[in-house]
């Protein structure tokens, strides 16, 4: 499918986040206007890596950890802070040390530009961070947190989106012992949908577990785990007897035509997770998935996030909002673009126990905001 760029910025989150901000600066947000908001001025920009602890091993079908380091940002000018975060993942050669490489490497781009040109810093991004796309993404979150802030508005109100039309969020189970993950399960009962973690020969084991303690609605995230179509169709087949709702990843990014087969017998929505990072992938997928999974860390931030819902939508596909292990930053900033977005899947700071920041809750699977501006978000840095 060509579109070509006038086409696609129309159907592009450019023109939503475009239209809002200008809604904004023509009087209907809350500019902070008693003091001096150039978006010129000095600027400071901080970088450290934080290690997160998980609650429980966390085990997918590619690897297990029990923390991870992520780098965070702090970005200050005219007397107003944003805050950023990467969660760097390595099944797309990413480490904290390199993260935090780009991100001192792109300082300049920072202190060169005006920080309301965001448009022009994000494209300038693109071009300095050629890898490391959860680099962007960090510095992408802190500047658009600055932006809320320097209007006085959360970024969902400068979004022109109602908080009440964002779907309710999954709580992910990762691959463990039977055992064990009756225990999670169990410790989940205030969530009213899980996202059950599968890929291997176990997953029969792993979804009968489940049922075992619960009947509530149930996904299911392969993280590319099945290695052919037949035995992903097979699977699928047995997985929709046992309630799951739609399936993630089931098999490597690289099997388009494996999976475009797939969607044509299987009775179950295919959401492409690791196949999708930016909006220039997304066309190419619509043959093959009923949806994607917009990951902030994948996508490089908000504005291209944005981006991707305009395409998406477009096509007709579904859109459903994830997260890496990330803290209650980029959960947050991911929450807030939750009321455009079909499912959520945001509980990456709930995974954690050792949360630096607080900012949009979670309540019975429901996102609570706070209605500070910008990401909403407290803590230590």
């Amino acid at each position: 499918m060509n579109l070509s760029r006038k086409r696609f910025l129309q159907l592009s989150g450019s023109s939503i986040l475009g239209f809002s901000l200008f809604n904004s600066v023509t009087g209907c947000g809350n500019r902070q206007s008693q003091r001096k908001i150039t978006g010129t001025g000095e600027i400071m920009i901080e970088v450290k890596t934080k290690r997160l602890n998980l609650a429980h091993t966390w085990t997918i079908s590619r690897n297990s950890s029990n923390f991870k380091n992520n780098v965070f940002v702090r970005i200050e000018r005219d007397g107003i802070v944003g805050y950023g975060e990467a969660a760097p993942n390595v099944r797309y050669g990413e480490d904290h040390v390199k993260t935090t490489q780009r991100i001192n490497e792109a300082k300049k781009i920072f202190e060169q530009n005006n920080l309301f040109h965001f448009a022009e810093i994000k494209d300038a991004l693109e071009k300095t961070i050629l890898d490391q796309s959860c680099a962007k993404a960090a510095l992408d979150i802190a500047l658009m947190d600055w932006i809320g802030k320097a209007f006085n508005l959360p970024l969902y109100k400068l979004w022109g989106l109602n908080p009440e039309k964002a779907p309710v969020t999954s709580f992910s189970i990762g691959i463990d012992t039977v055992e064990v993950i009756k225990q999670k399960v169990r410790e989940a009962e205030a969530y009213p949908i899980l996202k059950i973690k599968v890929g291997t020969d176990r997953d029969r084991e792993i979804i009968k577990a489940v049922r075992s303690v619960t009947d509530k609605p149930i996904r299911v995230d392969a993280n590319e785990g099945w290695k052919s179509k037949e035995e992903a169709l097979e699977k699928i087949k047995w997985l929709k007897d046992q309630g799951v709702e739609f399936i993630e990843q089931p098999m490597p990014a690289e099997m388009l035509d494996e999976t475009a087969w797939l969607r044509e017998r299987a009775d179950m929505p295919i959401i492409a997770d690791e196949a999708v990072k930016t909006a220039a992938d997304i066309p190419k997928l619509a043959k093959a998935y009923d949806g994607i999974n917009i990951k902030l860390m994948k996508s490089g931030g908000l504005q291209e996030a944005l981006r991707m819902i305009g395409m998406a939508k477009s096509l007709g596909m579904k859109i459903m909002l994830g997260c890496m292990i990330e803290s209650s930053v980029a959960i947050s900033a991911a929450a807030h673009l939750a009321p455009f977005v079909d499912y959520a899947d945001l509980d990456g700071n709930l995974l954690i126990s050792n949360d630096p920041f607080s900012g949009v809750k979670v309540e019975k699977g429901k996102f609570v905001f706070n209605d500070k501006p910008g990401l909403g978000v407290e803590g230590k840095f």
